[in-house]
Protein backbone atom coordinates (compact mmCIF):
# COMPACT_ATOMS: atom_id res chain seq x y z
CA UNK A 1 0.00 0.00 0.00
CA UNK A 2 2.92 2.11 0.72
CA UNK A 3 4.43 1.82 -2.60
CA UNK A 4 1.09 2.19 -4.33
CA UNK A 5 0.56 5.54 -3.16
CA UNK A 6 4.24 6.79 -3.41
CA UNK A 7 3.68 5.60 -6.89
CA UNK A 8 0.70 7.31 -7.56
CA UNK A 9 2.39 10.77 -6.08
CA UNK A 10 5.36 10.53 -8.13
CA UNK A 11 3.40 10.36 -11.22
CA UNK A 12 1.12 13.21 -10.31
CA UNK A 13 4.00 15.29 -9.49
CA UNK A 14 5.92 13.92 -12.75
CA UNK A 15 2.90 14.86 -15.09
CA UNK A 16 1.81 17.99 -13.43
CA UNK A 17 4.84 19.85 -12.31
CA UNK A 18 6.88 20.11 -16.10
CA UNK A 19 3.44 21.27 -17.81
CA UNK A 20 2.81 23.82 -15.29
CA UNK A 21 6.40 25.43 -15.70
CA UNK A 22 5.71 25.14 -19.37
CA UNK A 23 2.46 26.80 -19.51
CA UNK A 24 1.93 28.46 -16.52
CA UNK A 25 -1.04 30.30 -18.32
CA UNK A 26 -2.95 27.22 -18.28
CA UNK A 27 -4.45 27.49 -14.69
CA UNK A 28 -6.51 30.70 -16.35
CA UNK A 29 -7.33 28.95 -19.38
CA UNK A 30 -9.19 25.78 -17.48
CA UNK A 31 -10.95 28.29 -14.95
CA UNK A 32 -11.86 30.66 -17.87
CA UNK A 33 -13.48 27.28 -19.88
CA UNK A 34 -15.33 26.34 -16.70
CA UNK A 35 -16.51 30.19 -15.93
CA UNK A 36 -18.01 30.91 -19.30
CA UNK A 37 -21.96 29.88 -18.10
CA UNK A 38 -21.02 32.29 -15.15
CA UNK A 39 -20.19 35.07 -17.21
CA UNK A 40 -23.62 34.95 -19.15
CA UNK A 41 -24.95 34.17 -16.08
CA UNK A 42 -23.84 36.97 -14.19
CA UNK A 43 -25.18 39.27 -17.41
CA UNK A 44 -28.57 37.63 -17.71
CA UNK A 45 -29.50 36.54 -14.77
CA UNK A 46 -27.73 37.95 -11.50
CA UNK A 47 -29.80 36.21 -8.58
CA UNK A 48 -28.49 32.64 -10.31
CA UNK A 49 -24.85 33.65 -9.57
CA UNK A 50 -24.34 31.10 -6.74
CA UNK A 51 -26.06 28.42 -8.92
CA UNK A 52 -23.25 29.50 -11.59
CA UNK A 53 -20.57 29.85 -9.62
CA UNK A 54 -21.38 25.85 -7.91
CA UNK A 55 -21.77 24.74 -11.51
CA UNK A 56 -18.33 26.27 -12.25
CA UNK A 57 -16.23 24.42 -9.43
CA UNK A 58 -18.56 20.98 -10.33
CA UNK A 59 -17.36 21.75 -14.24
CA UNK A 60 -14.16 22.46 -13.20
CA UNK A 61 -12.99 18.53 -11.27
CA UNK A 62 -15.46 16.94 -13.78
CA UNK A 63 -13.49 18.23 -16.93
CA UNK A 64 -10.30 17.56 -15.64
CA UNK A 65 -11.41 14.12 -14.42
CA UNK A 66 -12.73 12.83 -18.14
CA UNK A 67 -10.07 14.95 -19.69
CA UNK A 68 -7.21 13.15 -17.62
CA UNK A 69 -8.94 9.33 -17.94
CA UNK A 70 -9.03 9.82 -21.95
CA UNK A 71 -6.85 12.22 -23.41
CA UNK A 72 -3.65 12.20 -20.74
CA UNK A 73 -3.66 8.47 -20.84
CA UNK A 74 -4.12 8.16 -24.80
CA UNK A 75 -0.80 11.06 -25.25
CA UNK A 76 1.31 8.91 -22.97
CA UNK A 77 1.10 5.88 -25.06
CA UNK A 78 1.10 7.97 -28.43
CA UNK A 79 4.85 9.64 -26.82
CA UNK A 80 5.47 6.08 -25.29
CA UNK A 81 5.49 7.34 -21.89
CA UNK A 82 3.39 4.70 -20.86
CA UNK A 83 5.62 1.83 -22.21
CA UNK A 84 8.28 2.96 -19.82
CA UNK A 85 5.90 2.87 -16.62
CA UNK A 86 4.88 -0.40 -17.87
CA UNK A 87 8.31 -1.63 -17.95
CA UNK A 88 8.56 -0.73 -13.96
CA UNK A 89 7.01 -2.66 -11.12
CA UNK A 90 3.99 -0.03 -11.06
CA UNK A 91 0.66 -1.02 -9.93
CA UNK A 92 -2.28 0.23 -12.47
CA UNK A 93 -4.58 1.78 -9.99
CA UNK A 94 -1.38 4.09 -9.06
CA UNK A 95 -0.96 4.53 -12.90
CA UNK A 96 -4.57 5.94 -12.83
CA UNK A 97 -4.40 7.73 -9.42
CA UNK A 98 -1.79 9.60 -10.54
CA UNK A 99 -2.64 10.67 -13.86
CA UNK A 100 -6.20 11.81 -12.21
CA UNK A 101 -4.29 13.51 -9.71
CA UNK A 102 -1.74 15.32 -11.73
CA UNK A 103 -4.25 17.95 -13.37
CA UNK A 104 -6.36 18.38 -10.20
CA UNK A 105 -3.33 19.75 -8.83
CA UNK A 106 -2.96 22.38 -11.66
CA UNK A 107 -6.36 23.15 -11.45
CA UNK A 108 -6.63 23.43 -7.72
CA UNK A 109 -6.26 27.24 -7.30
CA UNK A 110 -8.95 27.86 -10.06
CA UNK A 111 -10.94 25.75 -7.81
CA UNK A 112 -10.26 27.55 -4.68
CA UNK A 113 -10.46 30.80 -6.55
CA UNK A 114 -14.07 30.02 -7.22
CA UNK A 115 -14.99 28.70 -3.78
CA UNK A 116 -13.28 31.91 -2.38
CA UNK A 117 -15.84 33.95 -4.50
CA UNK A 118 -18.76 32.04 -3.47
CA UNK A 119 -17.87 32.29 0.01
CA UNK A 120 -17.78 35.93 0.01
CA UNK A 121 -20.85 36.45 -1.88
CA UNK A 122 -22.08 34.17 1.00
CA UNK A 123 -23.19 31.23 -1.12
CA UNK A 124 -20.75 29.24 0.98
CA UNK A 125 -20.01 28.94 4.52
CA UNK A 126 -17.58 27.46 6.65
CA UNK A 127 -20.26 24.63 7.47
CA UNK A 128 -20.58 23.97 4.19
CA UNK A 129 -16.84 23.82 2.90
CA UNK A 130 -16.69 20.03 4.05
CA UNK A 131 -19.54 19.25 1.88
CA UNK A 132 -18.45 20.71 -0.68
CA UNK A 133 -14.84 19.07 -0.95
CA UNK A 134 -16.67 15.74 -0.43
CA UNK A 135 -19.11 16.14 -3.01
CA UNK A 136 -16.58 17.81 -5.67
CA UNK A 137 -13.99 14.81 -4.67
CA UNK A 138 -16.69 12.03 -5.45
CA UNK A 139 -17.84 13.93 -8.90
CA UNK A 140 -13.86 14.03 -9.95
CA UNK A 141 -13.28 10.31 -9.06
CA UNK A 142 -16.27 9.17 -10.52
CA UNK A 143 -15.07 10.99 -13.69
CA UNK A 144 -11.85 10.06 -13.49
CA UNK A 145 -12.86 6.36 -13.29
CA UNK A 146 -15.04 6.55 -16.47
CA UNK A 147 -12.32 8.47 -18.27
CA UNK A 148 -9.54 5.81 -17.24
CA UNK A 149 -12.11 2.99 -18.39
CA UNK A 150 -13.00 4.49 -22.16
CA UNK A 151 -9.40 4.91 -22.62
CA UNK A 152 -8.40 1.60 -22.30
CA UNK A 153 -10.79 -0.14 -24.05
CA UNK A 154 -10.22 2.09 -26.89
CA UNK A 155 -7.08 2.25 -27.33
CA UNK A 156 -6.70 1.30 -30.91
CA UNK A 157 -8.56 4.44 -31.29
CA UNK A 158 -6.83 7.57 -32.65
CA UNK A 159 -5.95 10.60 -30.46
CA UNK A 160 -7.99 13.10 -32.03
CA UNK A 161 -10.78 10.76 -31.73
CA UNK A 162 -10.67 10.32 -27.99
CA UNK A 163 -9.55 13.91 -27.63
CA UNK A 164 -13.47 14.33 -29.56
CA UNK A 165 -15.57 11.95 -27.43
CA UNK A 166 -13.68 13.45 -23.95
CA UNK A 167 -14.97 16.94 -25.33
CA UNK A 168 -18.43 15.34 -25.93
CA UNK A 169 -18.53 13.51 -22.93
CA UNK A 170 -17.72 16.28 -20.88
CA UNK A 171 -20.16 18.83 -22.66
CA UNK A 172 -23.19 15.77 -22.17
CA UNK A 173 -22.63 15.32 -18.71
CA UNK A 174 -22.19 18.72 -17.14
CA UNK A 175 -23.69 21.72 -19.52
CA UNK A 176 -27.09 18.81 -20.19
CA UNK A 177 -28.19 17.87 -16.49
CA UNK A 178 -29.27 20.80 -13.64
CA UNK A 179 -25.08 21.63 -12.92
CA UNK A 180 -25.42 25.22 -13.59
CA UNK A 181 -28.93 25.50 -13.39
CA UNK A 182 -31.32 24.35 -10.50
CA UNK A 183 -32.55 21.10 -11.33
CA UNK A 184 -36.46 22.31 -10.34
CA UNK A 185 -36.02 24.04 -13.66
CA UNK A 186 -36.83 20.64 -15.09
CA UNK A 187 -40.00 20.14 -12.99
CA UNK A 188 -41.24 16.58 -12.72
CA UNK A 189 -38.29 15.62 -14.64
CA UNK A 190 -35.66 16.73 -11.97
CA UNK A 191 -35.10 13.56 -10.83
CA UNK A 192 -32.53 13.03 -13.95
CA UNK A 193 -30.50 14.72 -11.74
CA UNK A 194 -29.85 12.06 -9.59
CA UNK A 195 -28.98 10.05 -12.79
CA UNK A 196 -25.10 11.92 -13.26
CA UNK A 197 -22.67 12.03 -10.43
CA UNK A 198 -22.07 16.03 -11.71
CA UNK A 199 -25.75 16.83 -11.33
CA UNK A 200 -26.24 15.03 -8.47
CA UNK A 201 -22.78 16.66 -6.73
CA UNK A 202 -24.14 20.16 -7.71
CA UNK A 203 -27.78 19.24 -6.29
CA UNK A 204 -25.56 17.62 -2.49
CA UNK A 205 -23.63 21.39 -2.58
CA UNK A 206 -26.69 23.55 -3.29
CA UNK A 207 -28.78 21.75 0.05
CA UNK A 208 -25.65 22.36 2.07
CA UNK A 209 -25.05 25.93 0.99
CA UNK A 210 -28.80 26.90 1.59
CA UNK A 211 -29.68 27.39 -2.04
CA UNK A 212 -32.29 24.60 -2.00
CA UNK A 213 -33.75 22.46 0.61
CA UNK A 214 -34.51 18.72 0.45
CA UNK A 215 -35.55 16.17 3.57
CA UNK A 216 -33.03 13.58 4.70
CA UNK A 217 -34.69 10.78 2.78
CA UNK A 218 -33.80 12.57 -0.88
CA UNK A 219 -30.38 14.07 0.34
CA UNK A 220 -29.42 10.22 1.79
CA UNK A 221 -30.21 8.76 -1.49
CA UNK A 222 -28.13 11.21 -3.15
CA UNK A 223 -25.21 10.77 -1.00
CA UNK A 224 -25.55 6.63 -1.63
CA UNK A 225 -26.02 7.38 -5.36
CA UNK A 226 -22.69 9.12 -5.51
CA UNK A 227 -20.97 7.25 -3.23
CA UNK A 228 -22.18 4.12 -5.13
CA UNK A 229 -21.50 5.19 -8.73
CA UNK A 230 -17.68 6.77 -7.90
CA UNK A 231 -17.12 2.90 -5.91
CA UNK A 232 -18.42 1.12 -9.11
CA UNK A 233 -16.15 3.52 -11.35
CA UNK A 234 -13.21 2.51 -9.70
CA UNK A 235 -13.64 -0.52 -8.64
CA UNK A 236 -14.72 -1.32 -12.69
CA UNK A 237 -11.09 0.56 -13.07
CA UNK A 238 -8.88 -1.75 -11.10
CA UNK A 239 -10.57 -5.05 -12.23
CA UNK A 240 -11.33 -4.31 -15.86
CA UNK A 241 -8.92 -1.90 -16.94
CA UNK A 242 -6.59 -3.08 -19.49
CA UNK A 243 -2.59 -2.13 -18.20
CA UNK A 244 -0.88 -4.05 -20.66
CA UNK A 245 -1.29 -4.12 -24.94
CA UNK A 246 -2.66 -7.70 -24.91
Amino acid sequence: MKKLVRDMFIIAIMKSIPDFKRQPLMLMVLGLISAIPLFFIAIFSQGMIGQGLIGTMISMVAFIGIAAGIQDITWDRYVKIREMIVAMPVHPLSYALGIAIAPLIISLPGIVFFAIIAFLLGVLTFSSIGWLVSALTLCWASMSGLGFLISTYMRKSSPYTLSNLSTLLGIGLIFLPPVYYPEEMLGSYSWISLLFPTSNSAGLIRVYSGLSTMDWGNLALRWILLIAVTAVSIILTVAKAKWRED
